[in-house]
């Protein structure tokens, strides 16, 4: 059997140290506009990138199925699916965007286009740069540097703007084994056994396991494997309106905390 904790990560703290970031020389942010809302509202995720010349910018397309994400949360930008985690703060002025210097984690890839992605990324994200929100079907992020590169991203609804809310965050147990469950359209279903857990602030359990009970819904991003016990970190959406006979609340993975095999 093998178990391990992840307990500095139910805190928050960052697995890899950054250096402190560097001196603000741009002006405080401004309040929220529509359009920022907008911006915090998806996961932006890198459609096409162009030089000056429109000539296609390959490096920064190391990984066709993990295309470099961009998230913004109030005042500031977090790059996603480079070799480290990077961010940085910005503000918005009428049709600029002011991002400051990048700072990132220090994880070494073994992959060169990977590690070379992280620069390729932050070059091109400082300063300002010219954005827009092109009013087509699908929700779209334009952005164009002063050197002519441009960037097009499309946007996927984070969890939070599906289900209209930030979500409750919650600790449960997975059992390693699935239970058979009644089901009205699905004959012979199996379902999770799951029961609520609770941490204190310094990442150590506390009081008493709640009961152990049959989840009937699937946890998004979560697949089960057979014989592996699992402490799941969650969000917890309640769902306005559900279908008749359908659940009310949604679940979305956020961490795995601890994990055994071969469990019983």
């Amino acid at each position: 059997m093998k178990a391990h904790m992840m307990l500095a990560l139910l805190i928050g703290v960052a697995g890899c140290a950054q250096p402190p970031a560097p001196p603000e020389s741009t002006p405080p942010p401004v309040p929220a506009t529509a359009s920022e809302s907008e911006l915090g509202a998806y996961h932006w995720r890198l459609e096409e990138a162009t030089d000056s010349r429109g000539q296609r910018i390959t490096a920064l397309f190391v990984r066709a199925e993990a295309p470099v994400q961009l998230d913004f949360a109030q005042d500031r930008l977090r790059v996603a699916n480079a070799c480290n985690s990077m961010s940085g703060k910005f503000r918005i002025d009428g049709d600029a965007i002011h991002i400051t210097p990048m700072i990132a984690t220090k994880m070494a890839c073994a992959d060169p286009a990977l590690m070379a992605l992280d620069h390729e990324v932050a070059s091109r994200l400082k300063g300002r740069i010219a954005w827009g929100l092109p009013a087509t079907g699908l929700p779209r992020l334009e952005l164009t540097t002063t050197d002519g590169d441009r960037l097009r991203f499309v946007g996927e609804p984070t969890t939070q703007s599906r289900y209209g809310g930030p979500g409750e965050t919650v600790f449960i147990e997975v059992a390693a084994q699935r239970v058979p469950c009644p089901h009205a359209v699905i004959e012979g279903a199996e379902c999770l056994q799951i029961r609520e857990l609770r941490y204190d602030q310094n990442g150590l359990r506390v009081g008493a396991p709640g009961e152990w009970h049959m989840l009937y819904d699937q946890i998004e991003g979560y697949t089960h494997e057979k014989g592996t016990r699992n402490v799941l970190r969650l969000k917890r959406y309640p769902i306005a309106n559900p279908p008749a006979d359908a659940s009310t609340l949604a679940y979305v993975l956020d961490l795995v905390v601890e994990s055994e095999t071969g469990a019983r």
